[in-house]
């Protein structure tokens, strides 16, 4: 009798903690927002809190809600990560072939063919001599749009030219043997030329018109740093060339301006994309905070360094230490700390709640982030690959349905459903 009462007493003293402990996780897991299970059981939590955990270097006021620190958001659909290739040496820009083969090209001043399943390469001679030192080198690479028929290919880099370097833009056909860029030459120049090694930009992308959007960097150093905001200096600008090296026709002809110029006021945009509308998007690592995402628009002036949400690295405002002044544009989104991203994409794969959602891959950040945008407006921000400590240079939305992302370790990283 005695032991039948015991083991009531044990039954209800496991119910009651078993009660508790649903009660608790119903607690806990609601506090940050809604949550379901995905198809492999995994919790996921739709509403988040941002996952940016740090506290900022700055005091600035962000000019709107929504501009910093949106909510998070978590994947649902299963996907796998993989390493496809390695020792790569240091690449910086990847990109996709007609058949869906990479070209990546390495710092020292060549290039990669390959394959798609990461298991061969062959390397493409040719280019120009670059100045390899610090962020320079054989920089971003695209192909021509028209590249199933003339086989020309359009490459970035830092040009060493008497006692300094710029960023220069070259062009050359791809030989039939893959092995050789046949015939280069250098169609713009940068300038002014000066002696350092940063903040080239380097991105390139073609517009639907054929004509090719080029970033520059300011070239970080204080005496480099107000050409910025000199519309006779290419350095801080996004330029839109043809083909040949001219000013696009459609570029707005602003007196004052160099004819090549067609947004101004930027630090070191090393990420350009195009979205399914059409609209060029741009990702800037500020100094020690104030990353910008910016929707670029013709004739617009984005501000550096008379406003940023950062600061120097040394903790010292830079300038007046404002984010916001009249005629200068604000960016859609901004981190701080920095996550230092580089290359960016929009996805176009097979993972159908990613579709066009903006990816960067994050250097110093370590990671890929991806952002929900709605109405040109950022809604969601997710960090990935965080776990695998790398580098992230370049990411691509790849032509067979996968998105890449590749490293500053040498490694080409393949993110698929499963």
């Amino acid at each position: 009798m005695i032991e039948v009462n015991l083991n009531k007493y044990f039954l209800m003293k496991n119910l009651l903690y078993t009660f508790s402990a649903l009660a608790l996780m119903t607690i806990f897991s609601c506090k940050n927002g809604t949550q379901g299970q995905n198809k492999t059981g995994e919790i996921v939590n739709n509403n988040a809190e941002n996952p940016e955990t740090s506290s900022r270097n700055t005091n600035i006021a962000p000019a709107f809600d929504g501009q910093t620190r949106i909510k998070g958001v978590q994947t649902k659909t299963p996907y796998k990560v993989e390493v496809i290739a390695e020792n790569l040496g240091r690449p910086w820009s990847v990109n996709n072939l007609p058949d869906g083969r990479f070209i990546i090209t390495e710092k020292s001043g060549f290039a990669y063919i390959l394959s798609l399943d990461g298991k061969n390469s062959k390397k493409v001679s040719g280019f120009p001599t670059v100045d390899s030192r610090g962020q320079g080198g054989l920089l971003d690479i695209v192909l021509d749009p028209n590249f199933s028929t003339n086989r020309m290919v359009f490459w970035s880099f830092s040009e060493p030219y008497q006692n300094g370097n710029h960023t220069a833009v070259a062009k050359g056909k791809l030989s039939a043997d893959e092995t050789k860029i046949e015939n280069p030459v250098v169609i713009f120049r940068a300038t002014p030329t000066y002696d350092g090694r940063l903040h080239y930009g380097s991105r390139l992308v073609f517009d639907s018109d054929g004509n090719l959007f080029v970033s520059t960097g300011e070239r970080s150093d204080k005496e480099t740093r107000p050409l910025a905001q000199d519309q006779n200096s290419y350095l801080g600008k996004i330029l839109k060339i043809t083909k040949d090296g001219k000013p696009a026709p459609e570029n707005p002809k602003i007196k004052g301006w160099k004819p090549e110029i067609y947004s101004t006021g930027h630090r070191n945009p090393q990420g350009l994309a195009m979205d399914e509308k059409g609209q060029l998007w741009e990702a800037e690592m500020g100094p020690k905070g104030g990353d910008e995402l910016n929707l670029i628009q013709a004739g617009k002036n984005y501000g550096w360094p008379t406003i940023t949400y950062g600061e120097e690295y040394s903790s010292f405002k830079i300038g007046d230490g404002i984010g916001q002044k009249t005629g200068l544009e604000q960016p859609v989104y901004f981190w701080d700390p920095s996550i230092s991203m580089s290359g960016i994409d929009f996805y176009k794969g097979n993972i159908a709640e990613w579709k066009n959602n903006l990816f960067l891959g994050c250097l110093s950040g370590e990671k890929i982030i991806r952002l929900v945008i709605e109405n040109n407006k950022v809604i969601g921000e997710e960090w990935l690959l965080a776990d695998k400590k790398e580098r992230f240079r370049d990411v691509l939305s790849a032509i067979d349905g996968n998105l890449y992302g590749i490293t500053d370790s040498g490694k080409l990283y393949k993110i698929s459903k499963k």
